[in-house]
């Protein structure tokens, strides 16, 4: 799918979004407070331990994510043409590959 294109969800689940913001909001401080510790030169492995924490935290909100595209845009699109199926077979099979990582 290409980056450009401004698609929207078919729907959201307000409660996810909810949470997706929080965490999101949490992660912002996760990475200020990394920038502060390579700022004040902090011990290398601590600031590994909080990036890792920060992998962490980004994997839960793109698993929400995923969780809602397959619930919604995807399952939308399954039901429609065949084009639009093997469009969205393509499309999250390339999603697949990309989370993992």
């Amino acid at each position: 799918m290409n980056v450009k294109t401004k698609k929207k969800a078919i729907a959201v689940d307000p409660g996810g979004k909810r949470r997706n913001l929080a965490r999101l909001k949490r992660i912002e401080g996760q990475v200020r407070g990394l920038q502060k510790m390579v700022e004040d030169e902090r011990y290398c492995a601590d600031v590994l331990i909080q990036i890792s924490a920060v992998h962490e935290a980004l994997r839960g909100v793109g698993r929400e994510l995923m969780r809602n595209h397959l619930k919604h845009c995807a399952t939308s699109a399954m039901k429609g043409s065949e084009a639009h199926a093997n469009a969205m077979h393509d499309e999250i099979l390339g999603l697949m590959y990309k989370h993992v990582r």
